[in-house]
């Protein structure tokens, strides 16, 4: 998880969060995993596997979609960010941890080894409002 406390004006500051970022012209969600996980890290995935999809409402603004994947084999040495602090964090203590709302779902579903899914989370000045799973109202 990193803790994200070194980027300017960051709406995720203090929060902590799982690594990733924008696609780059031309990549596929693989692509993009690869080189944020390298960038953001220093590691090298070489197992992983595509877990889900989550849509992001908030406000007026456009939607964000997030590609979620989960990895089980790696090498290289962890290094540090420029966007946050990285630090592995047991499974059993991320829900201490400063969490979006919608974030603990969805690592919910993943700790609970969920197939394949789509979330949708809508959020209202930073508050999650409503959300979805696999179409549904929850």
């Amino acid at each position: 998880m990193m803790h994200r406390t070194l980027k300017k004006n960051d709406i995720n500051h203090d929060k902590w969060i799982g690594v990733g970022g924008h696609f780059e012209h031309g990549e596929s969600p693989e692509d993009c995993l690869l080189r944020e996980v390298k960038e953001e890290t220093g590691l090298t995935l070489k197992k992983f596997s595509f877990r889900g999809i989550v849509t992001f409402v908030a406000d007026d603004e456009p939607a964000e979609y997030m590609h979620l994947f989960t990895a089980d084999e790696f090498s290289g040495t962890l290094t540090q960010c420029d966007e946050g602090t990285l630090e592995w964090v047991p499974l059993l203590k991320i829900d201490s941890l400063n969490l979006w709302e919608g974030d603990r779902i969805f690592l919910d579903l993943l700790r609970q080894n969920s197939p394949f899914f789509s979330l949708k989370l809508v959020y209202k000045n930073g508050k999650m409002i409503d959300y979805f799973l696999d179409g549904k109202r929850q």
